[in-house]
């Protein structure tokens, strides 16, 4: 049978000796199938560096067809982020544990694999956030997010004060530990945490979650996902945005971030067996249905 993607990128957190067998396993099983197997050149071993093309992680999306990650959602938002301007879709495989975004377990993985390359899966877009950090008037810094946009207080510990707009309209002024900015699919990271609300992956929406505010009546709200939300820091001598966790940008008084949805979804292809409340329980310990 003929495979729907002919090119195709694997990329490996070598943080398990169980994950780089994984890496081989799935990169000769590939090859066999006539796959042509790029190895991203952080995850290769020197055995596989000298029998499949070694590629940047900045430029899988200008040559696969679909990538896989092995690893944890750590690597999964990194990934996502190099991906999203390209529309190359993603494919998780998890390192033992149920991930929220790597839903493939290892002892599945050739056959589901397989079965995505044959065309059957269930993709579901999602978005993710771009945000610009604009001081006087000129942008000093800017970066995408999949997970959330979170600013906070820095080491020295005083809460920070900042409004916030939509869609050039004010909503409120607070003082608190920070704000997160999160779309559905970082609903169940740290938002989640800070208690926000729980966003199907699917829906067109932007959470907005206080981290400990100073008053109790600031609230978490969700906005259409087409809304821009700007953040700017009235007070607060140590205050930071982050990305995904993984980059931050020291912020000053009166700095501005306009954050927006990006123009482009993150495709994830899911096997034909997934259901996000299933994910859902087993990763919050819900109670299963009496019978």
């Amino acid at each position: 049978m003929t495979c729907l993607f002919k090119n195709v990128g694997l990329v490996a957190r070598h943080s398990k000796p169980q994950i780089v067998e994984s890496l081989r396993m799935l990169a000769d099983h590939l090859a066999a199938r006539g796959v042509n197997v790029l190895i991203d050149a952080e995850s290769a071993t020197p055995e596989q560096a000298g029998i499949y093309p070694l590629i940047q992680r900045t430029d899988l999306g200008k040559i696969a067809d679909l990538a896989i990650v092995l690893g944890g959602d750590g690597t999964m938002l990194s990934i996502a982020r190099m991906l999203a301007p390209y529309r190359v879709p993603l494919v998780g495989v998890n390192q033992g544990r149920l991930g929220f975004m790597t839903d493939i377990p290892l002892h599945e993985m050739l056959a589901s694999v397989d079965a995505i390359l044959d065309g059957e899966f269930l993709p579901e877009d999602r978005i993710l956030l771009q945000a610009s950090v604009r001081r006087e008037d000129a942008e000093v810094a800017s970066a995408l997010a999949f997970n959330d946009v979170v600013f906070s207080r820095g080491a020295m510990g005083s809460m920070i004060e900042f409004e916030v707009f939509i869609d050039n309209q004010f909503v409120y002024s607070q003082r608190s530990d920070g704000l997160i900015v999160s779309t559905p699919t970082g609903s169940t990271a740290y938002a989640l945490a800070s208690g926000g609300p729980i966003l199907h992956p699917t829906l067109q929406a932007i959470a907005l979650v206080p981290i400990c505010p100073q008053s109790m009546s600031n609230r978490p709200i969700a906005v259409n996902d087409s809304c821009e939300v700007e953040f700017m820091l009235t007070r607060g001598l140590d205050a930071r945005v982050h990305f995904d966790g993984q980059s931050h940008c020291d912020l000053m008084e009166m700095d501005r971030i306009l954050i927006r949805r990006y123009r482009n979804p993150l495709r994830i292809l899911h096997p034909t067996g997934y259901n996000y409340y299933d994910m859902l329980r087993h990763k919050l310990h819900w109670g299963e249905r009496l019978l």
